[in-house]
């Protein structure tokens, strides 16, 4: 995983202060308007979430969804336990180890937010293909992460730059990658998931 980890980058590794930022950010409108849009997520839905973070999606899950989120921060998984446990499942590990219980059906929605920026390629591809492995016939894949375009404005593009994740990448980039693994790949920009300038690459990658 290629990541900045010292100063302000170190401390977004605590619970609170990666909370903090994000909500600051406008994450809760980034979540909102990613389900509503992109997922789509049926009240009957199984949601499997890479790199879930403390869990701050499960309250804008539809009622009677099965959620399982899956990140390597044990305090990051501690806080989401904690706090949405009664309603959600976190597990401290890497999606790949994951093996559903006898009679579990596999999911309809796969959700990697903010993960691929953060990973070497060779690693992305594998990532997708382990989504793939875990989704139901006509099941997606749906991932968001900054990227670089032509137009987009200076401060976007250096609040994007200054992330912790170093393998940002242009949509082309996200796309070639994704079509190891996927066929079916529609890819969305959006300049308007969160509070401050900032340019998303959306894929929905159906399996």
């Amino acid at each position: 995983m290629a990541q900045k980890t010292t100063g302000l980058h170190a401390i977004l590794s605590a619970p609170w202060a990666y909370d903090l930022l994000q909500n600051i950010l406008g994450a809760q409108k980034a979540r909102k308007r990613l389900l509503n849009d992109h997922a789509r997520p049926s009240p009957t839905a199984t949601i499997l979430d890479i790199g879930c973070g403390t869990g701050e999606i499960v309250p804008h899950l539809p009622k009677g969804a099965g959620y399982h989120g899956f990140d390597l921060s044990p305090l990051y998984i501690e806080s989401a336990t904690r706090r949405f446990g009664d309603r959600a499942t976190f597990h401290c590990m890497d999606i790949a180890d994951y093996q559903p219980q006898e009679g579990e059906p596999l999911a309809d929605v796969v959700l990697a937010v903010g993960i691929l920026h953060h990973l070497d390629d060779d690693i992305v591809v594998k990532l997708m293909q382990s989504a793939r492995s875990k989704l139901k016939p006509g099941g997606h894949l749906v991932t968001m992460d900054g990227t670089l375009v032509e137009g987009q404005s200076a401060l976007a593009r250096n609040l994007i730059l200054r992330d912790r994740g170093q393998n940002i990448r242009t949509p082309d980039g996200y796309l070639g990658l994704a079509q190891q693994a996927f066929q079916d790949v529609k890819v969305t920009i959006r300049h308007d998931m969160i509070h401050v300038p900032y340019t998303h690459c959306v894929m929905e990658c159906r399996a």
